[in-house]
């Protein structure tokens, strides 16, 4: 717990000193190798969007961290192309995503194409890794771009949503404070894994393979 009271701490202070920039660049990291979650990026900039701080507004936030996402993700897009598959499986487990979580990813994208990648946006894990295989297998660019954005605005905007909820000034006093806020809040932690739940539900039923023709 003090380990993350200490990156949210970090986190936080980085928002507040660079605004939007410091959403952008927050989430651009959090679409790449680097371990921070979105959940500590979007929730405390817009508690700080609706105290009025540091000029931003929630609707900005929102398409700050959509940037940022994109960003970090289309990075990582062209260096899976220019690294290639054999130096990711190999030095890949130095930053995150060994051969299992590479190969996961892989096949969910050559599983469900497109739509693979939008609702991996939406999914904890797979989201900051699933660029990698969408460069590794070619998929168009711009193709990728539009569900990247489209999936990212919307887990954005229901971390925005959630945020002024979440955050509270106990949690910036030590981590006990911290952990006693977080209990209070278990039922919005709960509806947001309810949500990715049946996000989930509904990427297995619009991709699911449809059977061959019987002869």
């Amino acid at each position: 717990m003090k380990l993350l009271h200490s990156l949210f701490l970090w986190t936080m202070g980085t928002l507040k000193a660079g605004g939007y920039l410091g959403v952008i660049l927050l989430m651009a990291l959090e679409s790449s190798i680097v371990p921070i979650p979105s959940e500590l990026v979007i929730p405390p900039a817009a508690y700080w969007a609706s105290k009025g701080e540091m000029g931003m507004s929630m609707p900005g936030v929102i398409l700050a961290g959509t940037f940022g996402c994109w960003l970090g993700s289309a990075i990582m897009y062209a260096l899976s192309i220019a690294v290639g598959r054999p130096v990711l499986m190999r030095y890949g487990k130095f930053f995150g995503f060994g051969p299992d979580k590479l190969q996961m990813a892989e096949n969910w994208v050559r599983d469900y194409g497109t739509a693979g990648v939008f609702f991996a946006r939406l999914l904890p894990v797979i989201r900051h890794l699933i660029s990698i295989p969408a460069g590794l297998t070619g998929m168009n660019f711009l193709r990728f771009s539009a569900v990247t954005l489209l999936g990212s605005f919307l887990w954005c905007s229901v971390l925005a949503y959630f945020g002024p909820h979440l955050i509270n000034e106990e949690m910036f006093k030590d981590p006990d404070a911290m952990a006693a806020a977080m209990k209070h809040k278990t039922h919005v932690v709960a509806a947001l894994v309810a949500l990715v739940a049946v996000l989930y539900g509904v990427m297995k039923l619009l991709t699911r393979k449809k059977p061959a023709p019987s002869a």
